[in-house]
């Protein structure tokens, strides 16, 4: 029925309740809001959402609760957030790899978080660290390591195939011409001890599990992954420095809420993302091994985007699936 025709009909209820069929320009939530995080409690995605989900809740009024559910590479946390109400009150942590890796690992999963979910705000990126074994690899530069992968045969770890250090590695192979036998572990701690025990000549993990035995001198850093040195690793050169112009494999962390979310409720969110980047909230970034970014609210859906499809590629040549 026309709008016109169907407002003279229904004239009188409109005028008893003139509220009924307005749309909100604002937004302010009136119960505790659930943060998604798709890993479990302790590493570093659960340390970011738990950085994030404070200060968000001091902001917004209401206690911002994180709730782990992990499992699937993250696509059990990444599906509950997805079938949520889109009314504001659920949020998820996304990170690079639900985006950019999970597509090609699962690819019968159903679920594709760039069509489901809208970020509301990037929090910050960690690097993975290229570190060499000292006792096994001579080299103390990326290129020495790349010519003595070219004179012999090499072992390199990850944290698992489809990995963001598995990834990392692969481009870095790729870019160089150079190749080397993948030895994928399931997790940091696994890799860490294989590289402690010496069964590998090198690996990619974050600065968060390589940072202390690089200090140590157990593990020698030669890169990281990131456009921009880790602030964790300052003496340590970005491998764009080290030969590679067009390298950057960060990893970034970002607040995403459902598609359909209303707009003022997702301009608020944004507004309210905003206001938490201050100089402390920077700081306590950088004690978790994250550096923050600020990506300006008009590029944020882009650069989910330009950073994904660059990570789906990686995979897809690569034709890796999951363990």
């Amino acid at each position: 029925m026309p709008f016109t025709r169907r407002a003279t009909l229904a004239l009188p209820a409109l005028l008893a309740a003139p509220a009924l069929h307005a749309q909100p320009t604002t937004w302010a939530p009136s119960r505790p809001l659930r943060l998604i995080v798709t890993y479990p409690p302790g590493g570093v995605t659960d340390i970011v959402g738990r950085l994030v989900a404070d200060p968000l809740g001091r902001e917004l009024g209401q206690a911002v609760v994180v709730e782990n559910r992990a499992g699937a590479g993250g696509n059990i946390g990444t599906q509950a957030a997805v079938q949520a109400e889109p009314d504001g009150y659920t949020l998820m942590l996304g990170t690079t790899a639900l985006f950019g890796v999970n597509p090609i690992l699962y690819t019968a999963s159903g679920i594709d978080a760039l069509r489901d979910l809208v970020p509301v705000g990037i929090t910050g990126e960690a690097a993975n660290v290229l570190s060499v074994l000292p006792r096994r690899v001579r080299a103390t530069t990326v290129a020495e390591l790349v010519a003595e992968a070219k004179a012999r045969p090499l072992v390199y770890g990850s944290v698992g195939n489809g990995s963001s250090s598995h990834l990392s590695a692969l481009r870095f192979l790729q870019d160089f011409g150079i190749e080397a036998t993948h030895v994928p572990y399931r997790g940091s701690a696994p890799l860490v001890a294989a590289m402690l025990a010496n069964d590998v000549d090198f690996g990619f993990d974050t600065p968060a599990t390589s940072t202390a035995h690089i200090r140590a001198g157990t593990f020698r850093a030669l890169a990281v992954t990131t456009a921009q040195r880790a602030s964790a690793l300052p003496d340590v050169p970005t491998l764009k420095e080290s030969g590679l112009p067009d390298y950057d494999m960060g990893i970034w962390f970002g607040i995403f809420a459902p598609r359909r979310i209303p707009a003022p409720v997702a301009t608020r969110l944004k507004q309210a993302m905003a206001a938490i980047r201050t100089p402390a909230q920077d700081e306590r970034l950088r004690n978790a091994f994250v550096d923050p970014i600020l990506v300006p609210e008009d590029r944020m859906q882009a650069y989910v985007e330009s950073t994904a499809m660059a990570w789906q590629a990686i995979a897809r040549a690569a034709r890796i699936s999951a363990d």
